[in-house]
Protein backbone atom coordinates (compact mmCIF):
# COMPACT_ATOMS: atom_id res chain seq x y z
CA UNK A 1 0.00 0.00 0.00
CA UNK A 2 1.51 3.27 -0.84
CA UNK A 3 -0.04 6.87 0.90
CA UNK A 4 0.49 9.40 -1.70
CA UNK A 5 0.19 13.01 -0.32
CA UNK A 6 -1.51 15.38 -3.19
CA UNK A 7 1.52 18.38 -1.96
CA UNK A 8 4.40 15.93 -2.77
CA UNK A 9 2.26 14.75 -6.25
CA UNK A 10 0.65 16.87 -7.64
CA UNK A 11 -0.21 14.91 -10.76
CA UNK A 12 -2.97 12.98 -8.27
CA UNK A 13 -4.12 16.79 -7.96
CA UNK A 14 -7.76 15.75 -10.18
CA UNK A 15 -8.45 12.16 -8.93
CA UNK A 16 -8.12 13.57 -5.25
CA UNK A 17 -10.84 15.83 -5.69
CA UNK A 18 -13.28 13.46 -7.42
CA UNK A 19 -12.30 11.03 -4.66
CA UNK A 20 -12.42 13.10 -1.49
CA UNK A 21 -16.06 14.73 -3.36
CA UNK A 22 -17.41 11.53 -3.84
CA UNK A 23 -16.76 10.02 -0.29
CA UNK A 24 -17.97 13.56 1.63
CA UNK A 25 -18.87 16.21 -0.36
CA UNK A 26 -22.83 17.65 -1.23
CA UNK A 27 -23.93 19.45 -3.54
CA UNK A 28 -23.17 22.44 -1.34
CA UNK A 29 -19.75 21.43 -0.19
CA UNK A 30 -17.41 20.13 -3.75
CA UNK A 31 -15.72 23.72 -4.53
CA UNK A 32 -14.46 23.56 -0.68
CA UNK A 33 -12.87 20.51 -1.40
CA UNK A 34 -11.65 21.06 -5.29
CA UNK A 35 -10.70 24.46 -3.76
CA UNK A 36 -8.71 23.29 -0.73
CA UNK A 37 -6.93 20.17 -2.22
CA UNK A 38 -6.00 22.58 -5.84
CA UNK A 39 -4.16 25.33 -3.44
CA UNK A 40 -2.57 22.84 -0.90
CA UNK A 41 -0.17 22.39 -4.06
CA UNK A 42 1.46 25.77 -3.87
CA UNK A 43 0.74 26.78 -0.31
CA UNK A 44 4.53 26.80 1.51
CA UNK A 45 2.81 26.46 4.31
CA UNK A 46 2.52 22.94 6.28
CA UNK A 47 -0.88 22.61 5.85
CA UNK A 48 -3.57 21.25 4.11
CA UNK A 49 -2.07 18.05 3.28
CA UNK A 50 -4.37 15.57 1.70
CA UNK A 51 -3.71 12.27 1.55
CA UNK A 52 -4.89 9.11 -0.76
CA UNK A 53 -4.53 5.49 0.16
CA UNK A 54 -3.59 3.42 -2.96
CA UNK A 55 -3.52 -0.40 -3.13
CA UNK A 56 -2.21 -1.81 -6.64
CA UNK A 57 -3.55 1.37 -8.37
CA UNK A 58 -6.90 1.56 -6.57
CA UNK A 59 -7.48 4.42 -4.09
CA UNK A 60 -9.23 1.95 -1.06
CA UNK A 61 -9.04 5.52 1.40
CA UNK A 62 -8.53 9.27 2.23
CA UNK A 63 -7.60 11.71 4.63
CA UNK A 64 -6.68 15.24 5.24
CA UNK A 65 -4.70 17.41 7.72
CA UNK A 66 -6.24 20.69 8.14
CA UNK A 67 -6.16 23.96 10.11
CA UNK A 68 -10.40 23.47 11.18
CA UNK A 69 -12.45 20.94 10.65
CA UNK A 70 -15.53 23.44 10.53
CA UNK A 71 -15.44 23.13 14.37
CA UNK A 72 -16.44 26.17 16.89
CA UNK A 73 -12.60 25.05 18.46
CA UNK A 74 -10.50 27.13 16.51
CA UNK A 75 -8.12 27.76 18.88
CA UNK A 76 -7.03 24.17 18.25
CA UNK A 77 -4.84 22.74 15.13
CA UNK A 78 -4.34 21.17 13.11
CA UNK A 79 -6.92 18.64 12.48
CA UNK A 80 -7.30 15.17 10.99
CA UNK A 81 -10.50 14.94 8.76
CA UNK A 82 -12.21 13.39 6.13
CA UNK A 83 -10.87 9.58 6.92
CA UNK A 84 -12.47 7.33 4.66
CA UNK A 85 -11.45 3.35 4.05
CA UNK A 86 -13.80 1.59 1.40
CA UNK A 87 -15.81 -0.81 3.10
CA UNK A 88 -14.09 -3.65 1.76
CA UNK A 89 -10.62 -2.99 3.38
CA UNK A 90 -11.82 -1.81 6.62
CA UNK A 91 -10.22 -4.25 9.57
CA UNK A 92 -6.98 -3.95 8.02
CA UNK A 93 -5.46 -1.08 9.68
CA UNK A 94 -5.46 0.91 6.73
CA UNK A 95 -6.71 4.09 8.65
CA UNK A 96 -3.67 3.66 10.87
CA UNK A 97 -1.49 4.11 7.76
CA UNK A 98 -3.24 7.45 7.22
CA UNK A 99 -3.13 8.62 11.24
CA UNK A 100 0.40 7.58 11.03
CA UNK A 101 1.44 9.91 8.30
CA UNK A 102 -1.02 12.70 9.16
CA UNK A 103 0.55 12.42 12.48
CA UNK A 104 4.45 12.74 11.24
CA UNK A 105 3.38 15.72 8.79
CA UNK A 106 2.13 17.60 11.47
CA UNK A 107 4.95 17.18 13.66
CA UNK A 108 7.26 17.70 10.71
CA UNK A 109 5.32 20.89 10.52
CA UNK A 110 6.01 22.48 13.62
CA UNK A 111 3.20 20.94 15.87
CA UNK A 112 2.90 19.65 19.19
CA UNK A 113 -0.16 18.01 19.21
CA UNK A 114 -2.94 16.62 16.60
CA UNK A 115 -6.92 16.85 17.38
CA UNK A 116 -9.82 15.39 15.24
CA UNK A 117 -13.93 15.70 15.85
CA UNK A 118 -15.61 12.63 15.81
CA UNK A 119 -19.15 11.28 16.81
CA UNK A 120 -17.31 7.47 17.12
CA UNK A 121 -15.95 6.59 20.91
CA UNK A 122 -13.88 3.42 20.77
CA UNK A 123 -12.09 3.72 17.16
CA UNK A 124 -9.30 6.96 17.90
CA UNK A 125 -8.58 5.89 21.76
CA UNK A 126 -6.91 3.28 20.07
CA UNK A 127 -4.43 5.42 18.35
CA UNK A 128 -3.39 7.26 21.67
CA UNK A 129 -5.91 10.23 21.50
CA UNK A 130 -7.86 11.61 23.96
CA UNK A 131 -11.15 12.83 24.79
CA UNK A 132 -10.57 16.55 25.81
CA UNK A 133 -14.55 17.88 25.18
CA UNK A 134 -17.28 18.81 22.82
CA UNK A 135 -17.16 21.10 19.48
CA UNK A 136 -19.67 22.40 17.68
CA UNK A 137 -20.40 22.79 13.43
CA UNK A 138 -21.42 25.78 11.66
CA UNK A 139 -24.69 23.37 10.52
CA UNK A 140 -25.82 22.99 14.35
CA UNK A 141 -24.34 19.44 14.86
CA UNK A 142 -21.66 18.91 17.60
CA UNK A 143 -18.83 16.17 17.49
CA UNK A 144 -16.12 14.89 20.30
CA UNK A 145 -12.98 16.65 20.19
CA UNK A 146 -9.96 13.85 20.65
CA UNK A 147 -6.52 15.25 20.98
CA UNK A 148 -2.62 13.11 20.84
CA UNK A 149 0.95 14.20 21.21
CA UNK A 150 3.28 13.97 18.83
Amino acid sequence: MDIISVKQSPEYMDKAIQYFQSKWANENTLMVYEDCITNCITTVNPLPQWYLLEDNGEIIGCAGLVTNDFISRMDLYPWFVALFIEEANRGNACGSLLLDRAKKDAKLGGFSHLYLSTIYIGFYEKYGFTYIGMGYHPWGKSSRIYVTNL
